[in-house]
C-alpha cells in the first residue's frame, strides 16, 4: 500500500480510451476486495456498468452531476466514503471526473481548486487511491496543464509517470487569492454591520423574487449571504459590503470584508461536533449551487451562485 494518499490524473482521448484507463482501476479494486466508488457523468456511469456487465461487487456510482453541482461538495462525498469503508485503514479507491466538457467558467475555475485541494483533505488517508480522468480531446491544453499540476502522478495511454509539473501540499496550502472577474456595472451595493443585517436580508428577498426564485431557494439564498455576513461581522472587522447582481442564468451576492481565511479547505470539509469556525461557509455551500472564496491578507471576498429560474 502507497505509504500517502494516491491521487493520479488519466489523460484519455474520448470514450473508449476512458474505459481503456478506467477499467483495469475498478477490476483491480474489485480483484483486490477493495471498495470503490465511481462518481462520473450518467453517461460514463452506463459505460461502465455495461462493460461490468453486473459484476460490481463492491462496486458504488454516483452521478457528478448531482455530487459536483457546486465542487466544493465533492471531498465531503469522497470524506464519507473513505471513512465508511476505509476508516479503519483498509484500502479503497475511487474514480472522479469533476471537470468535463460544459463546466462553466466559473464552474471550471473551482473544480480545478477543488482537484488542488483534495491532496491536503486526503493527505494523511494513505489507504485511498483516487483516479481523475481528464478527455484530451474536449478540454482546453491549458485545463490538462492544470490537471498535471494538480496531480504528483498522471496516467496516459497505459504508462504511469510522477508529475514534474507537480506544485505540492505547501503551494495548495497557501491562500487563493486570484481575482475574480469583475461585477457588472449594474450592481448594487450595501454596506453592513451588525445593526443592518435586517435590512441586509429585506433586500436579498426582493432580489430572490426578482430573479423569479421560488420561496424555499429564496430563503436558501437569504441563509447563506446571512451566514456569510455573520462571519464578517464577526472574524471581518465588524462589518462588510454586499453586492448583488443578475446575470442571465445566475444570481449572484458577494461578501467583501477585511478578514482573512487561513484554513483552505474552509467551507469544503464539515465542521465536527462543537467547532464553529468554517461553519458559515459550509451552509454556504450546502444551499448555493456555486461559492467563491478569495483571500488576501486584509481582504476576503465570498461569492455565491443561484441558479435563476
Amino acid at each position: 500500500m502507497s505509504s500517502q494518499f494516491a491521487h493520479e490524473a488519466l489523460l484519455y482521448a474520448g470514450d473508449q480510451a476512458f474505459l481503456e484507463g478506467a477499467l483495469p482501476f475498478v477490476r483491480e479494486g474489485l480483484d483486490a476486495g477493495e471498495p470503490t466508488l465511481l462518481v462520473l457523468t450518467a453517461p460514463k456511469l452506463d459505460r461502465v456498468k455495461g462493460e461490468l456487465n453486473g459484476d460490481g461487487g463492491a462496486v458504488f456510482f454516483a452521478d457528478m452531476a448531482d455530487v459536483g453541482a457546486n465542487p466544493a461538495r465533492i471531498i465531503p462525498a469522497w470524506r464519507r466514503f473513505v471513512d465508511a469503508f476505509g476508516g479503519d485503514g483498509s484500502p479503497v479507491r475511487g474514480i472522479g471526473e469533476p471537470i468535463f466538457q460544459g463546466r462553466t467558467p466559473d464552474e471550471l475555475v473551482e473544480c480545478q481548486r477543488h482537484e488542488a485541494l483534495l491532496n491536503l483533505a486526503f493527505a494523511e488517508d494513505s489507504s485511498f487511491r483516487l483516479l481523475c480522468p481528464y478527455d484530451t480531446d474536449a478540454l482546453d491544453d491549458a485545463v490538462i496543464d492544470e490537471a498535471v499540476r494538480s496531480h504528483p502522478v498522471v496516467l496516459e495511454d497505459g504508462i504511469k509517470r510522477e508529475s514534474g509539473a507537480y506544485r505540492g501540499l505547501p503551494a495548495f496550502s497557501a491562500p487563493f487569492g486570484d481575482p475574480l472577474p469583475a461585477p457588472p456595472a449594474s450592481v448594487q451595493e450595501l454596506q453592513f454591520d451588525a445593526g443592518t443585517l435586517k435590512s441586509l436580508r429585506q433586500l436579498l428577498t426582493t432580489r430572490a423574487a426578482d430573479a423569479g426564485l421560488d420561496a424555499s431557494r429564496a430563503n436558501d439564498l437569504v441563509l447563506a449571504v446571512n451566514e456569510v455576513a455573520t462571519n464578517s461581522i464577526r472574524h471581518g472587522g465588524g462589518s462588510g459590503l454586499l453586492r448583488i447582481w443578475m446575470g442571465t442564468r445566475w444570481l449572484v451576492c458577494e461578501i467583501e470584508d477585511s478578514g482573512s481565511i487561513d484554513d483552505p479547505l474552509a467551507g469544503r470539509e464539515q465542521p465536527r461536533g462543537e467547532q464553529h469556525n468554517g461553519r458559515g461557509l459550509w451552509i454556504a455551500n450546502q444551499l448555493c449551487d456555486l461559492v467563491q472564496v478569495r483571500t488576501q491578507a486584509a481582504q476576503t471576498v465570498v461569492r455565491l451562485h443561484l441558479r435563476r429560474a
